[in-house]
């Protein structure tokens, strides 16, 4: 999964260095506020990938006394991290560029600039946005695309899919206000671009927030993971009744689960604990992840 990840963001990263290059050498030529809140935008974007790089990379290390679930939540914590400066410094900014440019207002400049830039950076952020999506839906095949964004326990992935969105989303409002300022021949409009997209960034900033939030709390397995549990214990005759599958994600691919089961009587501790054993490693084998299992023996157990 982590591999998935790094070929998204490295692809992002590299898009978004082109893009912010060739946009600030058009604001120089333009003088367009849209722009600048765009050439903003793609410098956050790159170093919000090299963050996602960074949490990848820590979220990796091995267990060890302090910790010794893993360091995966790492990767949560960066990620709400890429969430906050998104906020801050993408929307914020563009939002005061806005404010200044309605209050101060310059007619655009060589507008031509702007069109073959923003062209191209509409290329690029496409190609990223698409090979994004390519190597999110082969871990996702299933499902819509935002449902499963929401379900996703991999933000590395579905980051940069909602950061080149945004990215794509705010390329055309600020190629439709420059288009109207120069047709309107009014200046206001490009600022009006630049308040959009300030607003576009504190939307994406507050959803991705969300669900990194999440995750840094504690959220359970998918469903099909529980149902995977369940019927492992389900086909032991061996027990006669359990709780539901408690379970807690520690990493995109790393998981925690507390399962409470009742033995049917008459079973002698040597054979339980070889049967405990057994429903372990059968769990393991039906769940592709990586997940430790500990199964707690009641007399009473609530099924829930």
């Amino acid at each position: 999964m982590a591999g998935k990840s790094k070929i998204s963001i490295y692809g992002a990263i590299v898009a978004n260095i082109l893009i912010a290059i060739s946009k600030f050498i058009a604001v120089f030529f333009t003088g367009s506020s849209a722009m600048l809140a765009e050439g903003i935008h793609s410098v956050i974007d790159t170093g919000n990938g090299l963050l996602l790089l960074f949490g990848i990379k820590r979220s990796n290390r091995v267990a060890d006394k302090n910790h010794p679930f893993g360091y995966g939540k790492e990767i949560y914590f960066w990620s709400f991290v890429v969430s906050i400066l998104i906020f801050s410094l993408g929307g914020g900014f563009a939002i005061y560029e806005g404010i200044h440019s309605l209050g101060d207002p310059e007619v655009i400049e060589n507008p031509v600039w702007n069109y073959a830039v923003l062209g191209a950076a509409l290329l690029f952020e496409g190609t990223s946005l698409i090979v994004a999506t390519r190597e999110f839906r082969k871990s996702n095949p299933s499902g819509g695309l935002v449902t499963n964004i929401i379900k996703s326990k991999d933000p590395a992935n579905f980051a940069v899919i909602i950061e080149d969105s945004a990215a794509v989303t705010g390329l055309l409002i600020a190629l439709l206000g420059i288009f109207l300022s120069q047709q309107l021949q009014s200046p206001y409009l490009d600022g009006v671009a630049s308040l959009l997209i300030g607003v576009l960034l504190l939307c994406v900033a507050v959803f991705l927030a969300r669900e990194t939030k999440g995750l840094l709390l504690g959220e359970s397995a998918k469903s099909d993971i529980i149902n995977a549990i369940s019927s492992v214990l389900d086909r032991n005759k061996n027990i006669k009744h359990y709780a539901y599958p408690k379970t807690m994600h520690f990493g995109p691919d790393k998981i925690l689960s507390v399962i409470e089961i009742e033995l049917v009587e008459g079973i002698n501790l040597s054979d339980a604990e070889t049967m405990v054993k057994n429903v372990r490693a059968e769990i393991k084998r039906n769940i592709k992840q990586d997940i430790q299992i500990f199964i707690q023996i009641n007399r009473n157990v609530d099924k829930e």
